[in-house]
């Protein structure tokens, strides 16, 4: 998943294809470290080009995080609104909202944390960039799952609290495990969930009568 150092910065590297590796190697970076813990030199080092030519492209370490940022953040939403599609939520939403979101991550998956990145300092540029995002993609999650307990029958709106919750953990766990096995495809991963899924309802208690 790491990008390896190389010879990226020599001359003749059109501006923006060494601009696109530099930006690569600080997802990378950003997204195995942290940004609290992600270094401008070893980003650099990765793409095999100077600290300086590293600043000259791409500004400060924030400014460099916010533009490897905006990719995955406009992606993702992108992915979860076509899943959601114009028609409402059914019962086949959370499976389509999960395939779009491993596709969107597949060749990338460490994007995930560059998005979800708790080292961010707080009050700063990049932490209010990251909540944008993160409030955005809250919404969709909080309509969806609204949705899907008034079609069930549940209007009580504590309900739909506990299951934005629950669906907003359950999306990054299998997301983290997904990172762990990049054997998966985003196909066969969405194959999983849906038999997860399907084990998951049989745990539901039986209605009886009186």
């Amino acid at each position: 998943m790491a990008t390896p150092p190389s010879k990226a910065g020599t001359k003749g590297v059109p501006r923006e294809r060494r601009l696109q590796q530099m930006l690569e190697a600080a997802t990378d970076e950003f997204g195995s470290r942290g940004y609290a813990a992600a270094s401008l030199p070893a980003i650099a080092a990765r793409v095999g080009v100077t600290k300086t030519l590293l600043h000259q492209y791409c500004g400060t370490k924030e400014d460099l995080y916010v533009a490897c940022l905006e990719p995955v953040g406009e992606r993702l939403l992108e992915a979860i609104r076509t899943a959601m599609g114009p028609g409402g939520t059914t019962p086949h939403t959370p499976l389509r909202v999960l395939h779009g979101i491993f596709t969107a991550l597949e060749g990338r998956r460490e994007a995930w944390f560059v998005l979800y990145d708790t080292t961010l300092p707080p009050g700063g540029e990049a932490a209010r960039r990251a909540a944008v995002y993160w409030s955005a993609i809250d919404d969709l999650a909080a309509g969806g799952t609204a949705e899907l307990l008034r079609a069930a029958g549940s209007r009580d709106p504590l309900d739909a609290d506990a299951l934005r919750y629950v669906w907003q953990d359950l999306v990054a766990t299998l997301v983290r495990w997904w990172v762990k096995h990049p054997e998966q495809t985003p196909e066969a991963m969405t194959q999983r969930c849906a038999r997860l899924f399907a084990a998951a309802a049989t745990l539901a208690p039986e209605d009886h009568p009186g």
